[in-house]
């Protein structure tokens, strides 16, 4: 993800626009897309300031709360599958994709095998 472009870059492009220009000229002499100019121009005049929103962070992980029931029916139940835990989960009212079971079991380290001889 690239960076945002600068404040001072932001408030020329708002001042040409204030001052009578079109947006696409203003576009086309600093070189930035028309729809940025449009975009700026609209949060100047609804916040008073060009400056960038967050970008990025982090989701918050829907199975870490439920950690200890996880590790509780994988200790009860060895041969238990990953959609039949997503089903379990589901009843507890906690709605995530078999592939969210299995990247949190992964993550956190939690394994559980069917056949316990085999390594």
């Amino acid at each position: 993800m690239s960076r945002p472009l600068s404040n001072d870059l932001r408030e020329r492009v708002v001042r040409a626009v204030s001052g009578g220009e079109s947006c696409r000229a203003v576009a086309a002499r600093f070189g930035v897309a028309v729809s940025s100019v449009v975009k700026w121009s609209q949060r100047w005049r609804s916040t008073g300031s060009v400056a960038p929103g967050k970008m990025g962070g982090h989701r918050k992980r829907t199975l870490e709360p439920h950690r200890a029931f996880i590790e509780e029916r994988i200790r009860q139940t060895p041969h238990l599958t990953l959609h039949k835990l997503k089903d379990e989960l589901a009843a507890r009212g906690v709605i995530v994709s078999h592939n969210a079971v299995w990247m949190f079991l992964r993550r956190e380290g939690l394994r559980f095998k069917k056949n316990a001889v085999r390594p």
